[in-house]
């Protein structure tokens, strides 16, 4: 048996730097909240010394723990209120995924975007492997091909998405009502947030049909099963998820079950493309993985506050076909998983 490799505040700091500095733009004007968990304190304590590093105003480190039995379904007590007494214009989150957590995180984000207006960096699930990969991306590049994808999407009508191992699926969009957004790993003004290691955008498709085979699935999924070697296929009519099909039948009806646990749950909520060509390979990691160059799709929430969608869900399960081909209105912008660059 293999002991797990033990990591230090130092190698932590590089990638650290690049989220406080590059991304977040901390300054001596920032006041730096850090929420994380007794698995990941070690990337807290370095987002923190590196907000010290920049000249913070102040800075502070919480643990979830702190404020009660996890896993938190809705914020516990007192969270966001020792949250607003600190008044930060900067937040981080780095933390693991418990399941039925994505409601309270839902809720969170919710309240730090609108309410406080922050500018947040949020990093669940994040690892130290992931902080001396993605994290260390250069950001002004990933931004830059966001944009140019942004640019050959925001007015599209249909994305079809194929692969070889049988992905047919195709997002019917209205660009006039479901916003795309644009997440480039640069939050530098009040109420920006994204996830990081980031290079990715989304919305919310009006509709969707087809077939989405998976070889990573989000939410706790996520660290509980990895890269899977056979790929979960979701069939998918008139926007919601009809069936699931895996060889583990038990793992097919776990996911059916915690999509089912939630109203909306099977709705495909999240129609995303991931733009950052700096990841080489996929590490089994969602927050990283669903910035891997291709598509993912995630059901449940759509994130209305930011896509325009008219409702919710207390679910999000995000779901990441391989090797994709890509076509925008019948034109192909990716084959295999590589962007055509002349395409955008």
């Amino acid at each position: 048996m293999h002991e797990a490799k033990t990591y230090t505040l130092d190698e932590m700091l590089p990638g650290a730097r690049v989220a406080v500095g590059q991304c977040l733009d901390v300054t001596p004007n920032d006041r730096v909240y850090i929420i994380t968990d007794r698995d990941t304190l070690l990337i807290g304590e370095a987002l923190a010394e590196a907000a010290r590093e920049r000249g913070a105003a102040a800075v502070r480190t919480v643990l979830l723990e702190d404020f009660g039995q996890r896993p938190f379904t809705d914020i516990p007590q007192g969270f966001i209120e020792a949250i607003v007494d600190f008044a930060p214009t900067v937040t981080f989150y780095a933390a693991q995924a418990q399941p039925g957590e994505i409601a309270f995180r839902i809720q969170m984000g919710t309240e730090l975007r609108q309410r406080l207006n922050v500018r947040h960096g949020h990093m669940i699930g994040i690892t130290p492997p992931l902080m001396m990969s993605g994290m260390l991306a250069n950001y002004e590049e990933v931004a830059a091909l966001t944009m140019r994808v942004y640019e050959r999407v925001k007015n599209a009508r249909e994305i079809r998405v194929t692969n070889a191992e049988g992905t047919d699926f195709t997002a019917h969009l209205d660009p006039n009502r479901l916003r795309w957004i644009p997440c480039t790993g640069l939050y530098h003004a009040p109420g920006n947030w994204g996830n990081l290691p980031e290079g990715e955008l989304f919305t919310s498709p009006a509709n969707a049909n087809g077939v989405l085979t998976a070889n990573l699935l989000g939410d706790h999924f996520s660290e509980k099963y990895g890269l899977l070697d056979e790929p979960v296929r979701f069939i998918v009519q008139d926007g919601e998820v009809v069936r699931i099909e895996h060889p583990n039948a038990a793992l097919a009806e776990e996911v059916w079950s915690y999509l089912n646990s939630a109203e909306n749950g099977r709705r495909v909520g999240e129609f995303a493309i991931g733009t950052n060509t700096a990841l080489t390979e996929l590490t089994g990691n969602l927050l990283q993985d669903e910035k891997y160059p291709g598509v993912h799709v995630a059901f449940g929430n759509p994130y209305p506050d930011l896509t325009g969608a008219e409702w919710t869900s207390r679910v999000h399960v995000d779901v990441i076909p391989l090797r994709v081909d890509i076509f925008v209105d019948g034109t192909p912008i990716m084959k295999e998983g590589k962007f055509l660059l002349e395409e955008l």
